[in-house]
């Protein structure tokens, strides 16, 4: 089987190497890529639907967790409204994760992440992830070293478990380069309707660029697993990145093999009460 083009290599990870502005897999134009993700409508939908269905009438397990993760304006609020927009709402779960509080604090970093999981039949989605523990944690320095040698594990076994578990696990790292971090800051500082998404501390995470990208590589190498891959989706494109993760996400729903769940009652008898209902009105 050919690989994702999207499907991060095995080995050291050097995202120096891994371009930001390319669209691997997709030659078409900017026009072409938006009308190609709104191709992907429908069969999204009815995927979700059917994944829905089965989480309601069948006791199924399985689901679709879908991990974001990228620096500071990569673009996770834009895939969520582009790209997970396309599917039915009442069917998708979002969680994002700030600092964590002191009731967080005082249990395992992946306490709070377990509690946020998306119910059966439902599509989840991590707007930032458990991958801020080794990420923030370790260019801050707010877990030991080898707390957070120990976390990279334990982030492995608890995705083996999920798999094991029924749940499809997505993981995308939305990769920008610094210049077009730095532009999309500058138009949030000249647009009055973008002031709300500025944040003057996201210059302090801009300062230690190199320090989060290597942070990045080390956990992308720790957590890149056959039941739980990375895909880095070049994602100074808007577009792009919109239709790579609408597609990994269709290919994620198309590999679960959805069917409708049968009825559990008889058919027949429903109808035929249904229409000596309407025979006696």
């Amino acid at each position: 089987m050919t690989a994702h083009p999207l499907h991060l290599p095995s080995g050291t990870v050097d995202l120096d190497a891994i371009p930001t502005d390319a669209t691997p897999g997709f030659s078409g134009k900017k026009s072409d890529g938006k009308a190609q993700l709104f191709a992907l409508g429908p069969e999204l939908a009815d995927l979700q639907e059917r994944l829905f269905a089965e989480g309601r009438a069948t006791g199924s397990h399985r689901r679709v967790l879908l991990v974001l993760q990228g620096m500071d304006t990569s673009g996770k609020g834009g895939t969520l409204k582009h790209t997970v927009g396309l599917v039915d709402p009442q069917g998708v779960r979002i969680s994002s994760f700030k600092a964590p509080t002191k009731e967080e604090l005082a249990h395992d970093f992946l306490w709070r992440i377990r509690k946020a999981l998306p119910q059966a039949g439902y599509v989840g989605v991590f707007d930032r992830s458990h991958y801020e523990d080794v990420l923030i944690a370790r260019v801050n320095e707010l877990a030991a070293p080898e707390e957070i040698e120990r976390r990279y594990d334990a982030i492995n076994e608890f995705e083996r478990e999920l798999v094991e578990d029924g749940t499809v696990v997505l993981k995308c790292m939305l990769h920008i380069s610094k210049d077009t971090q730095r532009e999309r800051l500058l138009a949030r500082l000249d647009n009055p309707e973008k002031y709300w998404k500025y944040e003057p501390g996201d210059l302090d995470s801009r300062a230690r660029w190199d320090d989060y990208r290597a942070a990045y590589a080390v956990a992308l190498e720790r957590t890149h697993t056959e039941h739980a891959p990375w895909h880095v989706v070049p994602s100074d494109r808007k577009w792009f990145r919109n239709l790579a993760v609408g597609q990994l996400l269709l290919a994620a729903l198309r590999g679960m093999d959805l069917g409708w769940p049968p009825a559990d009652f008889d058919v027949d008898a429903e109808r035929a009460r249904l229409l000596a209902e309407d025979a006696s009105a």
